[in-house]
């Protein structure tokens, strides 16, 4: 849905939500196929059941559903005999599309433009009747674009505004100057000079063992190739290993540690899997291997602690999660700004979700603690709030990478990284029925801008 009709909801919400008869709207909801069986369950089940709160629900699901939902929504109305809002939004959004169509003079006449009359300074322009041609030849006029086109006549042309400096990052003025001095000054942020500046390791698990009971993660590769494309352009070296057990995703990642990273400025670990909830000390959650065993996102963050990793000491460690970290599903709830993204009616979104296990890697003395070394330098990006579903489309792949990539590729030549990842938190947090919320934990001691 493009934003104009975005907006025309918002201001005919209150109105909407006062008048709108849902139970009549399901049959032609589903005839024109603007929303699934499903999707109508939920909107039924929203808040208390109410007439309001379903009428609620239904304005807010139907911004994600395509650009011509406005209009559908109008004939669904008008079918159902409620003529009276079907006129208001009718008539309100044709008055909103005429503001934006440009001014285009009719009817002209043809001109003949006349010789120079050099003597007078002037160009100038003459009408003549093309019906009686005047003989002879005529010389050759140069003429402004003033004089081509009248000013009461010229058609105005709708341009975007050019985008001011104040507008390139996330602040204004100050805060670009603020992010100049921050990645020249070591201080503030992380040195990423070398080039390439650091490995990355991507773990793509998609089919899994049969007694694992785990499903085919269908869309990962895309994701993966997105992670792989993306992260070679922010110069990192990018190795990509597929479908590992648990046993060897601990050997990959004590591998890619025990490397010498002497020469470089950062590392890099992503893994696209299915997840569950894990017992925890440092880093909640875990990631499935192929054979259906979990490994603790804990564990994986520790195996490049400055023990099992030296040559990483004080550099960044960065750890991107795409799995469930629970089986919990987020209805949200209402609020009036929100702005959902298009999807499109054939999405076929799943969970990389399983059960919650209890004991995984429990830690039972009180003083443990004690003896786990300091997480500085490490940031963990998880595309879900621990014990939620995460998200992901069988052909676009997940939410939570498919912004990802998008938020690096418009905004990483200006923004640290948790700026684009409070970013990517709040474009995946209006997505869909269901809701979904990334988030981090964060132990870096500076900025970090990639290098691009």
């Amino acid at each position: 849905m493009d934003e104009a009709d975005r907006q025309l909801l918002r201001q005919c919400r209150v109105r909407l939500v006062r008048e709108l008869q849902v139970a009549p709207l399901w049959d032609a909801l589903l005839s024109r196929e603007l929303f699934t069986p499903d999707m109508i369950e939920d909107i039924q089940r929203a808040g208390s059941g109410s007439r309001r709160d379903q009428a609620r629900q239904l304005i807010t699901d139907l911004e994600t559903r395509g650009s011509q939902a406005l209009p559908l929504f109008i004939s669904c109305l008008e079918d159902t005999g409620q003529d009276t809002l079907a006129a208001l939004l009718r008539t309100s959004r044709q008055a909103a599309k005429q503001d934006l169509e440009p001014i285009i003079p009719l009817d002209l006449k043809p001109v003949v433009l006349g010789p120079v009359h050099l003597k007078s300074g002037e160009p100038r322009v003459v009408q003549q009747d093309l019906s009686k041609p005047s003989p002879g030849k005529l010389a050759p006029v140069v003429l402004g674009p003033e004089e081509l086109w009248p000013a009461k006549l010229r058609p105005k042309v709708l341009r975007p505004e050019a985008p001011r400096r104040v507008d390139i990052c996330s602040g204004g003025f100050s805060d670009v100057c603020t992010q100049d001095r921050a990645k020249g000054n070591a201080d503030l942020a992380y040195v990423l000079s070398a080039d390439p500046c650091g490995h990355c390791l991507i773990i793509n698990n998609v089919n899994f063992c049969p007694e694992s009971g785990l499903r085919t993660r269908t869309g990962s590769n895309v994701d993966c190739e997105r992670m792989k494309q993306r992260f070679h352009l922010l110069h990192f070296m990018v190795e990509v290993k597929y479908n590992l057990t648990a046993k060897q995703v601990v050997q990959a990642l004590v591998e890619l540690a025990r490397r010498d990273h002497g020469t470089l400025d950062c590392c890099v670990v992503v893994i696209l899997s299915h997840g569950c909830q894990a017992s925890h000390l440092q880093f909640p959650g875990a990631v499935y291997g192929t054979d259906g065993c979990p490994v603790s996102v804990e564990r994986i963050v520790n195996i490049f602690n400055g023990t099992g990793c030296p040559s990483l000491g004080g550099k960044p460690k960065l750890f991107f999660i795409q799995a469930c970290g629970g089986e919990q599903k987020d209805h949200g709830f209402e609020v009036a700004s929100t702005s959902p993204e298009d999807r499109t009616p054939d999405s076929d979104p799943e969970p990389d979700a399983t059960p919650f296990q209890e004991g995984l890697g429990a830690v039972d003395q009180p003083d443990a603690v004690s003896s786990l070394p300091t997480p500085s330098d490490i940031l963990v990006s998880y595309s879900t709030f621990p014990g939620f579903v995460s998200w992901r489309d069988t052909k676009s792949g997940s939410w939570y990478v498919e912004t990802l990539d998008g938020i690096f590729e418009q905004w990483a030549h200006c923004e640290d990284l948790q700026t684009l990842l409070l970013r990517v938190a709040n474009a995946v947090s209006v997505k869909g029925i269901y809701k979904q919320i990334p988030g981090c934990f964060n132990f870096l001691r500076k900025k970090l801008f990639f290098k691009t």
